[in-house]
Parts: C-alpha cells; sequence; structure tokens
C-alpha cells in the first residue's frame, strides 16, 4: 500500500535523480570543493548564521573562516564568525549539508542555501525547488523520516548509496 509519503518519494526521486553527484564521503556536504589549505568547504561558502537565523543566503568570504570538525565555513563578517565559533553546533545545517528529503530516501544529495527551512531552531537544506514543494506538502513526516534514516548513512559516502 502506497502511503503519501511513498508517492512523494518516488516523485522526488525523478526530480532527483538529475542532481549533480554530491563528492562528501562521510557525513559533511563538501561537493564546493576546498579552501587554498585544502580543507573541504561547506555550505556552498554560504554564511550559516546569516541563513540560520535571518533566513538570508548571504555570501560568506574566506576572509571570515571558521574550520570545524574538519570543514570549513566561510562568513559573511567577523561577527557572524565568531558567533558560529561560540556555539558550532546551533548554525550547522542538519544531516551535514545535504538534502533532508534526499536523506529521508536514503540518499546524500547536495543541500542548496536558496532552499532552506528552519524548524525548532534546525536549519534544513533541500536540492532545489520542486524537492523543496514536495517537503513543504509533508514537512513532519519527511523530518521524521530524514531522523530515522540519517544515523544509517551519516559515514555512508554518497556514491555508495
Amino acid at each position: 500500500m502506497f502511503t503519501r509519503f511513498t508517492s512523494a518519494a518516488f516523485t522526488a526521486l525523478a526530480m532527483i535523480s538529475l542532481a549533480a553527484p554530491v563528492l562528501a564521503e562521510d557525513e559533511y556536504n563538501v561537493s564546493t570543493g576546498a579552501t587554498l589549505d585544502g580543507v573541504p568547504l561547506a555550505l556552498r561558502g554560504v554564511d550559516t548564521v546569516a541563513l540560520s537565523t535571518l533566513g538570508a543566503v548571504a555570501r560568506g568570504d574566506a576572509t571570515h573562516v571558521v574550520v570545524h570538525d574538519g570543514v570549513a565555513y566561510y562568513f559573511a563578517s567577523d561577527l557572524s564568525a565568531e558567533t558560529f565559533a561560540a556555539d558550532p553546533e546551533a548554525f550547522m545545517p542538519q544531516y551535514g549539508g545535504f538534502c533532508a528529503f534526499a536523506v529521508a530516501l536514503g540518499k546524500k544529495l547536495d543541500g542548496d542555501p536558496r532552499y532552506a527551512d528552519i524548524v525548532d531552531g534546525k536549519l534544513y537544506l533541500f536540492v532545489n525547488a520542486a524537492v523543496f514543494a514536495k517537503y513543504q506538502e509533508d514537512p513532519e513526516g519527511t523530518l521524521k523520516k530524514a531522523e530515522e534514516t540519517w544515523p544509517s548513512i551519516q559515514h555512508v559516502a554518497a556514491d555508495s548509496l
């Protein structure tokens, strides 16, 4: 029997099957490359503090960088960088920055900061507008499924899923 989530999942799989592959092999989405020091760059270089608190997609800069858990985060200002450094977990995107809808389906796809939602103070990213629209049909169900699925895929290479 098909549930609403299952039907949406099949539709979303069709929409995201053409998404660019993610290069991260572990729990962080670092699909945009690395810094000059060779540290992988998260969140496409977007300021996660501005995104998490204001819902604003503010381009970060290499002059305002914080490396957390081996991943570089760029910020638009020293204030944002200092805020993040004081409590990184409060501002990091869920599921390592991978698309929350894809995680619910057992996949790791690039999360695009332009398609983000903040739920209970947590930042969730989505791969594109079509997938974000599908998520909005049942956000609670999608996030519940993603939360259940993430532990089993967190340390699995994206191209292995």
